[in-house]
């Protein structure tokens, strides 16, 4: 089980960056916009760096729903190798079976 501190401290990251979303999306099509003066842009940059880090979906980390892992994780099911083998085995998950040979 990871710590509950970093599984927090990411969850806070997913809500910044949703609040941000729609005002980092605006900032960043001025700042690429090249029909604007320069000096439109380069606000438009400023005021991007302005906004607070962790805001930056970037700085997400994908863990697992159950677990918290940091690494080891299938996008699909957001959760790691671990829990997907172990939900697996009990027949948690339609449609996938434990190869055996």
């Amino acid at each position: 089980m990871a710590k509950k501190s970093a599984i927090e401290k990411n969850l806070k990251r997913e809500r910044l960056a949703k609040k941000y979303a729609s005002k980092r999306e605006r900032l960043k099509a001025v700042a690429k916009d090249e029909s604007l003066s320069p000096e439109d842009r380069f606000n438009a940059r400023i005021k991007l760096a302005a906004l607070p880090r962790n805001a930056a979906p970037v700085r997400q980390r994908l863990r697992c729903g159950i677990s918290g892992r940091p690494r080891g994780n299938y996008r699909k099911f957001k959760l790691s190798r671990i829990a997907v083998r172990e939900l697996a085995s009990a027949g948690q998950i339609p449609g996938m079976v434990k190869s055996s040979w």
